[in-house]
């Protein structure tokens, strides 16, 4: 397996891993009581910070066995765009909704929960895409 292909595996599991922390965390509070009085935001920086961390550890964790005569070569910077600029749609649609929902004057917590899955979205998505890439094969267009 190619060392950008476990990068893309290592962010599409800590994306995944991270949200399911946080929803654990924030979701039991939101079934007892209004979105307003949820206590989230120690909960969302903890899991942005968590996912940041754990990204990190595992990627220096993955880069040891690579060794000095493995590079990125143009297949792989191909594959790495085109999956950034397929994830990065979710980016975007999630900035939109937020921007519509602080127009609508909605809660912060619905606001911040619509970022947070598109951050999560996009990296889930991104990487989706390049392990697709990886495994059927990728032609440019």
């Amino acid at each position: 397996m190619a060392y950008e292909e476990k990068r893309a595996w290592i962010m599409a599991v800590v994306a995944l891993g991270a949200y399911a922390v946080y929803l654990g965390r924030v979701g039991p509070g939101l079934a007892e009581a209004s979105a307003a009085t949820v206590p989230y935001a120690a909960a969302l920086i903890w899991s942005v910070a968590g996912s940041i961390l754990a990204g990190i550890v595992l990627n220096v964790v993955a880069g040891i066995g690579v060794g000095a005569g493995s590079r990125t070569d143009r297949r792989d910077i191909e594959i790495h765009r085109a999956g950034q600029y397929i994830g990065q749609s979710f980016l975007v649609l999630g900035g939109v909704a937020a921007l519509a929902m602080a127009l609508a004057r909605w809660d912060t917590f619905w606001i911040a929960n619509v970022l947070y899955l598109g951050f999560t979205l996009s990296a889930v998505v991104a990487s989706a895409a390049k392990i697709v890439a990886y495994r059927r094969g990728f032609l440019g267009w």
